[in-house]
């Protein structure tokens, strides 16, 4: 995993930032900065980067179809308070008028 890489990488450099007088500890202490950095990085429950990503995509494409959704409603929304009104001027026929024929 690239993530390893990177905790090994910077344990490394940290180790060598320990001074010369020192050389013998920087195997141990190269090997406990590794330890704290992953122990650490751990608890911090980070995602990488591809699942990040796959995870924006998703996110756009359902922020797509919402607003695709938002905007059907809309329309019906329209078409049903248009049929409303329309039924509403149209004259409903007398009871009357119905027995007579």
């Amino acid at each position: 995993m690239a993530n390893n890489k990177r905790v090994e990488d910077f344990a490394e450099k940290l180790a060598r930032v320990v001074p010369e007088s020192f050389q013998g500890l920087r195997s141990e202490l190269g090997h406990n900065f590794r330890a704290l950095l992953q122990a650490n990085l751990e608890r911090l429950d980070l995602v990488s980067r591809e699942r990040f990503e796959v995870q924006a995509a998703q996110l756009t494409r359902a922020q797509r179809r919402l607003e695709a959704l938002e905007e059907r409603l809309r329309v019906l929304e329209q078409t049903a308070d248009t049929t409303a009104v329309s039924d509403a001027n149209t004259p409903m026929p007398d009871a009357k008028s119905e027995g007579e024929h």
